[in-house]
């Protein structure tokens, strides 16, 4: 029986690298175990805010990699200033009242000029491409992943031209998503991008979403199907790693501005005075970018001395430090527009054996997992005293040596599962 050719259309792709290369990069490793021969179109020459070289080597020689150029504005913002437009492209927005003019600038530019997103240019070369090569390859199936969400407008205007079944799979959402208030949008640019989100909602033949909360969001806006398949964690081979000696709270990947728990570092402050022995052990360690707004308010805390800044590092190293932190913090912004977010890394940290502390809003999609899985514990922003009271109670097993977490029902979530999840859909 042969297998059947399905076009993937990607912009995340190795060497990029952070969380939106990862879900791609295992279907396509899992999708030809069930009878599926992946193939994917990426930018020949993306401009990624984050590179991670270690991934490439993930990516089989047997799939099918084609690419188009692809020209990045983001390049260019470059030249104007180099800084705010790396920042910027990595989705680190700063508070308004601190943002220089030419980052005002440049975010209006972003919002307005940039429809959905900076990639649009490379929508029409994609499409007349892709056209000739679905009709010579003979695929009928595509799929497209997004942010950027100008990648859907590939999967809209192909869908119009040949018919393909389409699969628009959503990993964010596209105008509930946090930073778009923050793009100083104008009327019409909001009622655009509210207009393209409808449209490839009730064009595509199937959504894919990752979260529960984003489902209930888009069937209000469409009757197409809609299917939820997370994000996931994989059989990662990694070097046996020592744990901490410290009492080590670790976050990996990027802390924004948004994301700064005021209530957890006034927590920490307390208990570094008043229990003895804390403050000998005790490490707050950043894996990835973190804002300066957020190191500010750790300053304002005390808590300088006791962080270890250690910056972005290779997806593998990140899993390493997942394996040795004593604990792992999992932060997301409290609004209604965030309790959909269900971070790709949350089930790399389900699979570390280590407790997570997560703090984030009421009935989000993040609670409804660690909850059900025994992962860890979930606050609320008014919960200082419940946090207070689980680290101190963590600290204790720490110093028992019986700090571990245990973990149930996890199987689910492993990269082949969903993909297999995927494939039934295909």
């Amino acid at each position: 029986m042969s297998r059947k050719k399905v076009l993937i259309i990607t912009y995340y792709w190795p060497p990029a690298g952070g969380p939106g290369v990862q879900r791609w990069l295992k279907f396509v490793k899992y999708l030809p175990e069930f009878n599926i021969e992946p193939i994917v179109y990426i930018p020949e020459n993306a401009n990624y805010p984050l590179t991670d070289s270690s991934l490439i080597d993930e990516v089989s020689p047997d799939i099918k990699i084609i690419k188009q150029p692809i020209k990045e504005p983001y390049k260019l913002a470059g030249l104007l200033s180099k800084k705010s437009s790396k920042t910027i492209s990595k989705g680190i927005i700063s508070e308004s009242k601190t943002q220089s003019i030419v980052e005002k600038l440049m975010l209006y530019v972003r919002g307005n000029f940039f429809i959905p997103d900076a990639r649009k240019n490379w929508v029409s070369p994609s499409v007349r491409f892709l056209y000739s090569f679905l009709l010579e390859q003979k695929i009928e199936t595509i799929i497209t992943t997004g942010p950027p969400h100008s990648l859907h407008l590939i999967g809209l205007k192909l869908k119009e031209k040949l018919g393909v079944k389409w699969l628009a799979d959503f990993r964010d959402p596209w105008t509930t998503i946090g930073y778009h208030k923050q793009l100083k949008l104008t009327r019409k640019s909001k009622q655009k991008h509210l207009d393209l989100e409808r449209q490839v909602l009730n064009t595509a033949d199937q959504i894919i979403v990752t979260s529960f909360v984003t489902k209930k969001e888009f069937e209000r806006l469409t009757p197409k199907p809609i299917e939820v398949i997370t994000n996931g964690f994989d059989s990662e081979a990694t070097k046996e790693v020592k744990l901490n000696s410290d009492f080590s709270i670790a976050h990996i990947g990027s802390l924004l501005s948004k994301r700064n728990p005021e209530l957890l570092w006034k927590v920490l402050a307390e208990l570094i005075e008043e229990v003895d022995g804390f403050a000998e052990v005790f490490k707050l360690k950043f894996i990835g970018a973190v804002s300066e707004d957020v190191l500010k308010l750790i300053d304002d805390n005390n808590l300088s001395d006791y962080v270890d800044k250690i910056g972005y590092v290779s997806h593998k190293e990140a899993i390493e430090y997942q394996k040795k932190s004593q604990i792992l913090l999992l932060i997301e912004i409290d609004s209604e527009e965030t309790k959909c977010i269900i971070p790709g890394k949350l089930f790399e940290y389900m699979v570390s054996n280590r407790p997570i502390v997560s703090i984030g809003p009421k009935d989000s999609d993040v609670e409804k997992i660690i909850k059900e899985t025994n992962t860890g514990s979930y606050f609320y922003y008014e919960d200082s005293k419940l946090l207070k009271t689980a680290i101190l109670s963590y600290y204790k097993a720490f110093q028992d040596k019986t700090l571990k977490s245990h973990p149930i029902g996890l199987q689910k979530y492993h990269r082949r599962a969903l993909t297999e999840s995927l494939s039934k859909l295909l």
